[in-house]
């Protein structure tokens, strides 16, 4: 077992604890952390982790090549209790089987092989296709708002945050919002493992359960798909592998699998977040209902102030010296991008929310080779939904209700999010 405060100075501070504390609000801990020492150890972070919590070392992380995002396998097999819960010859065959889906996902491939899956994927994202997403954006974010009582109130998550991603990206997907539940839960899950500091065997199985499914599903819509393409991202997917740019089966599937996970888990996050954090400072919200012009700048300091994505991992492919700590071949660095995003090294008053802000880049979308390809897609909505709630209710504010959040470290956000108006807008 290592220590905290390997490469902190004599009089480091006492370890921060990942409890339902730091699950409310992380900040003051990735505080701590960053007080303690650039490069830090944890036992209780996937079974062993150094962390990075400074903007320049972060940055680094996500474009060094020495560090590898292929890091599933130690990931899924290191989990306690993992070998009592996957016994015998057909729960091991299944536990396998979701290993390979899940490391042939985009985000885990290295090199070559992120580059051409990444190729492939890449005309479904292009900004000038993003662009003409916005009016089927418009419409459907009317569509839920219309329904809406403000003066009733309602929770904001369950009526917009949560359907909109998904209705975005299953229409980009071609598929139908019929199955919009199925997916949305299936996302959970895979949500509460991913998200996890410490997954435990439970969530795991939950998780390979859902990508199972979703992988199910995807595999029956293929024949279809095959017969007749179209302009989705099924199709595109198809026409990859046919070119021999994606890989038949599992890899073709996994790709599938995760575009409707991703595209909508972190753009709900966003969505709720950013609207928590403007209720929760009603100047900026008073400047934004005065001037929506400035919604841009705004939804970037909300990326910055509390991302959805608070860590992303990677493994060390080779050994090297950081700040004077060997980081060894196998090792897992989990980079603290909710932590580099208030930095004060990199932003001046990083814990001050400040929609005019301009300095300094945030990392909420990664950097290098990984940098998110659906980020186009994420601004585009949050610019669609914050301005359209602020068109109609001005006067919007929390309701007596109490927020409520997820409770998932990796992928933070709100699981409920009352909210209520006194007059509503047209």
């Amino acid at each position: 077992m290592r220590d905290f405060a390997t490469t902190a100075p004599d009089a480091a501070p006492a370890a921060p604890s990942f409890d339902a504390a730091f699950l409310h609000d992380p900040y003051p801990a990735y505080s701590q952390l960053r007080a303690a020492g650039p490069v830090l150890w944890r036992d209780d972070v996937f079974q062993g982790a150094w962390l990075l919590t400074r903007h320049e070392d972060v940055e680094l992380a996500l474009r060094d090549p020495r560090l590898s995002s292929q890091r599933t396998g130690g990931w899924v097999k290191r989990i306690p209790g993992v070998d009592a819960s996957f016994a015998g010859r057909r729960a091991q065959a299944g536990l396998d089987a979701f290993q390979r889906l899940f490391g042939s996902a985009m985000v885990f491939l290295d090199g070559a092989d992120h580059q051409r899956v990444r190729k492939a994927m890449a005309a479904g994202f292009h900004p000038t296709f993003v662009k003409t997403l916005r009016v089927e954006v418009e419409r459907l974010t009317d569509e839920l708002l219309d329904g809406l009582d403000a003066g009733a109130g309602f929770d904001f998550i369950a009526a917009v945050a949560r359907p909109l991603p998904s209705r975005v990206i299953g229409l980009m997907l071609g598929i139908p919002r019929a199955d919009e539940a199925r997916f949305m839960a299936w996302s959970d899950d895979l949500a509460a493992f991913i998200g996890a500091l410490q997954p435990t065997a439970e969530q795991l199985r939950a998780a390979q359960r859902s990508l199972l499914q979703m992988v199910r599903y995807f595999d029956a819509l293929l024949p279809a798909r095959r017969r007749e393409p179209g302009t989705d991202l099924v199709s595109r997917l198809l026409l990859a592998e046919a070119a021999g740019d994606i890989k038949a089966d599992g890899e073709l599937l996994a790709q599938c699998a995760m575009l409707l996970f991703a595209g909508h888990e972190t753009t709900r996050n966003l969505l709720g977040n950013g609207l928590y954090t403007l209720l929760t400072h009603p100047d900026a919200w008073a400047r934004l209902c005065a001037d929506a012009e400035g919604m841009p700048l705004a939804v970037r300091e909300l990326l910055r102030y509390d991302s959805p994505v608070q860590y992303t991992g990677r493994r060390v492919a080779t050994d090297f010296t950081l700040h004077g700590t060997t980081l060894a071949r196998g090792d897992l660095v989990i980079a603290l991008i909710g932590a580099a995003n208030r930095d004060p090294d990199r932003f001046t008053d990083p814990d001050t929310f400040d929609i005019g802000r301009r300095a300094g880049s945030h990392l909420s979308f990664g950097s290098g080779p990984h940098v998110c390809i659906g980020a186009g897609l994420s601004l585009l909505e949050a610019d669609v939904v914050l301005r359209a709630v602020l068109r109609r209710w001005p006067g919007l504010m929390l309701a007596a209700a109490a927020p409520r959040w997820n409770g998932i470290a990796g992928l933070r956000g709100l699981a409920a999010l009352p909210v209520a108006a006194a007059v509503s807008v047209s």
